[in-house]
């Protein structure tokens, strides 16, 4: 009876391996508790860096980060806070932005897809100044994201800015796709984005070519605003 047992624990073990993608992510690897978050299919064409922010449920944080790439020449890393511990809560927060760049070649269909492990943020660590004349490295900014659909055929005009009493330091926008596989070279090219700063707001035309007809497409546009409280 037992060696039936242990059989069948080992026929089920095997299947659960063969069952397993061999890219699985590793965003919640040695958490107890954990939710993961995936992201889009995330253009990285250029020299230029691209930015893209994924958030955490309400009330967990960042616990771990994974990414699979369609290139190996993009360096991929994200922004993390300083202080010690590094933890979840000191080092991160309930989001986290992925920073891409192309590093070599020419790729026009280069992707990556970020993936966050959230963990419950009770318990998490703070950092508190110890002296009112030196300053610890802090948050004196704050991102506003906004996620425009791309839809086929279609054209759409965003206009965003820093809320009251903040001011704009800096922007950018990612294109992504949420789809199984990274995006082939047609659907790749099928997003045309515009982007003008003035006066503090910031103006994306998005358009969108009938290759995106059935694809969930987005453009998230980041702004930087520091001065808020």
């Amino acid at each position: 009876m037992i060696r039936a047992l242990l059989a069948a624990l080992a026929v089920a073990a095997a299947v659960l391996v063969l069952a397993a993608p061999a890219g699985a992510a590793r965003e919640c690897n040695g958490f107890q508790v954990c939710v993961p978050v995936a992201g889009p299919w995330v253009l990285s064409t250029s020299r230029a860096e691209t930015q893209y922010q994924l958030a955490c449920p309400k009330r967990f944080v960042v616990g771990g980060l994974d990414a699979e790439l369609t290139n190996p020449a993009i360096d991929l890393v994200f922004r993390a806070t300083l202080g010690s511990p590094v933890n979840p809560g000191i080092s991160t927060s309930t989001t986290a932005v992925f920073l891409a760049r192309l590093t070599a070649g020419h790729d026009p269909k280069a992707t990556f897809k970020p993936f966050i492990g959230c963990v419950p943020s009770s318990g998490s660590g703070s950092r508190v100044p110890t002296s009112v004349q030196i300053f610890q490295p802090g948050s004196p900014t704050v991102r506003r994201v906004t996620e425009i659909p791309a839809r086929a055929g279609g054209t759409s005009r965003v206009v965003s800015t820093c809320r009251t009493g903040e001011r704009l330091v800096a922007s950018s926008h990612a294109v992504g796709f949420y789809t199984a596989l990274p995006p082939g070279l047609a659907l790749a090219g099928a997003v045309h984005v515009q982007s003008a700063t003035a006066h503090g707001h910031v103006t994306l035309v998005v358009r969108a070519g009938s290759a995106v007809r059935g694809v969930r497409a987005v453009v998230q546009l980041d702004l930087v605003c520091a001065g808020g409280r």
